[in-house]
């Protein structure tokens, strides 16, 4: 019986680094890996790498993929300072709903303008897709909504895009009435 259940134990293992190595870019990500990785930035090249992608913010309908969270009790403004979005939003190729998913924005956003539409956000791109599968950029900067072009900060990364910084580049693609956006992301970060 002993025999047995050490078989299953590592066919089961097989399984799962097989199910993960395909699911998940091989990056190794446990700490003494981090650590030589580190050790050897010094031998490293730095890269750019450049990023499009749509981000489909979605409000309404009954499978939301943005949810107001907190909203102020005692006041109100046009420009709706104060509330606070939470968002695990779909990143495709092109901007239409059924276009390849290459991954999801993650994070909050939160109106914190109290003269226009000024949007605190806070947003992890988490990617799913291709030679980024498993790797992320970090987000965090002002979204003034209302503009043409708003450009926002990258300021990190994971995976293939550790010490990774640089710039995000948003333009409206669509809006509707309900309050759901189609939202064009160019992004040039540089990374080792």
């Amino acid at each position: 019986m002993g025999k047995w259940s050490i078989q299953l134990t590592l066919c089961s293992s097989i399984v799962l680094l097989l199910l993960g190595l395909s699911s998940v870019h091989c990056i190794d990500q446990d700490p003494i890996s981090v650590e030589d990785w580190f050790k050897g930035m010094s031998t490293m090249k730095e890269k750019v790498t450049k990023l499009h992608f749509y981000f489909h913010d979605i409000v309404s309908g009954t499978s939301p993929t943005a949810m107001r969270v907190a909203q102020p009790t005692t006041y109100t403004s046009l420009t709706g300072f104060g509330n606070v979005v939470m968002a695990d939003d779909v990143l495709t190729s092109g901007p239409e709903p059924d276009s390849t998913i290459v991954g999801r924005a993650q994070g909050i956003y939160a109106s914190a303008s109290m003269e226009d539409l000024g949007f605190l956000m806070t947003m992890n791109f988490v990617f799913s897709d291709g030679d980024f599968n498993g790797s992320s950029l970090s987000l965090l900067g002002r979204n003034p909504a209302l503009h043409e072009y708003r450009e926002m900060p990258i300021v990190g990364g994971s995976g293939v895009f550790r010490m990774a910084r640089g710039i995000a580049t948003a333009k409206t693609y669509s809006f509707n009435l309900l309050g759901d956006a189609v939202v064009e992301y160019n992004v040039m970060v540089s990374h080792y």
